[in-house]
């Protein structure tokens, strides 16, 4: 029987272009060269000294030189100014601004539109804990940890370097900051990535060091143990597996000490990119997460599905990507009636047109306009999380697609062998 006789398991045909994103991020990840260790004091300097009021609403960034005064920037080789928002522009920012800034900040996953390419060679999986995204610095003999917002959530002695008042702290320059998840319920830490340890910048590591880098090391501080007088919360390292049929059903139905809100999947030859990036995916249905589809403030599935956009100057509505995807565009007279202003974020209703996607691009969209989002949120929504949405109300990327996924670049490994020793 040759190979073209096999029966395949079915594999699901591609929606968008978030393979070919992929491909381009880790390509620009190679030709960009970046301070990673400046970019990292930056981000510290910044998380420690955000200054927030006591309603939590108004975030102003106010930064000092507590790490290291922050030396010109200049444009690289290839054309990217090496921080469009550096620590020094950052010091003006109020409000929305100054949210949009400190969120963009962290690495933030797409939503798995399309099952990647070499899911089961080239990616990590894990259960993602449901709780507060939020970075955690510790620094100056004190941990600081900031929601994506900028909003302060705690402020506390830790084990981690420089991050509590002891006899054996380390220099002032010593310093950590951990991409976590605060899990209420057992009030933990959980580290699902890291930026810098001990002062060592980890920007430019591969996710695959940066795991066993935050693995080992937070181990070794006693960062995993319980809390004590200097050590206020426990932090926890997350089990992660390889993305083959083993790993992937671990992940997905393996027992947890946490609530799981989905799973995260990370391409190991990743970088730490701050904003959106395709090389890190989340993924949800019902076994894994308790709110698959989005939900109002009284956990109610909306009748439509709801969309957040940015407004731009020309009136046009858009996602928070970069570059941005373009979603439709509001009238002059209709933005004075309803007093909207650029960098507002909107609301809306996808009606009974849906989504038009053609050749990969979003065509049309029917949106209803409802008002002006929280104000508390600090950027609209990406494109792949409206896509993920909507494709959860009527033809969810299911588990089976995953598994399928995998088996097929299985079968045509095995066959490329075959084929190999036959010739």
């Amino acid at each position: 029987m040759s190979s073209h006789d096999i029966r395949r398991p079915f594999k699901r045909p591609a929606i968008s272009d978030q393979q070919k994103r992929r491909e381009l991020s880790l390509l620009r990840q190679s030709q960009n060269r970046h301070d990673a260790q400046l970019q990292a004091r930056r981000l510290a300097s910044t998380v420690l000294s955000l200054q927030s009021s006591s309603q939590e609403q108004q975030v102003d960034i106010q930064v000092t030189d507590e790490l290291e005064s922050c030396p010109e920037e200049v444009d690289d080789d290839y054309g990217y100014h090496k921080d469009a928002h550096d620590l020094r522009q950052a010091t003006k920012l109020r409000g929305p601004d100054a949210r949009l800034w400190f969120a963009k900040q962290l690495m933030l996953p797409e939503w798995m539109i399309d099952v990647p390419d070499k899911l089961n060679t080239d990616w990590y999986v894990f259960a993602r804990p449901a709780g507060k995204r939020c970075f955690v610095v510790s620094s100056n003999g004190t941990t600081i940890s900031r929601l994506r917002n900028g909003v302060l959530l705690h402020r506390f002695p830790s084990a981690l370097p420089n991050g509590a008042r002891t006899n054996n702290s380390k220099a002032a320059q010593s310093y950590c900051i951990l991409d976590c998840i605060f899990h209420e319920s057992d009030e933990t830490y959980y580290v699902i990535d890291g930026v810098c340890w001990a002062g060592i910048s980890l920007y430019e590591c591969t996710a695959e060091f940066r795991f066993f880098w935050l693995n080992s090391k937070l181990a070794e501080t006693g960062a995993c143990d319980v809390p004590s007088t200097y050590h206020k919360y426990k932090f926890r390292a997350l089990s992660v597996y390889n993305c083959d049929k083993e790993g992937l059903q671990t992940a997905y139905a393996g027992q947890v000490p946490y609530a799981k809100d989905g799973l995260l999947f990370y391409n190991k030859h990743a970088q730490y990119q701050t904003g959106n990036t395709p090389l890190s995916l989340v993924w949800k249905d019902e076994h894994c997460s308790q709110y698959v589809i989005d939900t109002d403030n009284k956990g109610q599935v909306q009748s439509q599905q709801q969309v957040v956009l940015e407004l731009l100057d020309d009136g046009r509505l858009a996602t928070s990507d970069d570059p941005p995807v373009i979603f439709g565009c509001l009238l002059g007279e209709f933005m004075q009636k309803t007093e909207l202003h650029r960098g507002d974020l909107i609301k809306f209703a996808i009606g009974e047109g849906g989504l038009v996607v053609v050749d990969s691009k979003l065509e049309k969209a029917d949106l209803k306009y409802l008002g002006k989002s929280n104000r508390a949120r600090a950027f609209a929504d990406s494109y792949s999380k409206v896509l993920f949405q909507h494709a959860a109300r009527y033809s969810p990327l299911r588990i089976e697609h995953l598994f399928a996924s995998i088996s097929s670049y299985v079968e045509d490994g095995n066959s490329t062998q075959d084929a190999e020793m036959a010739g």
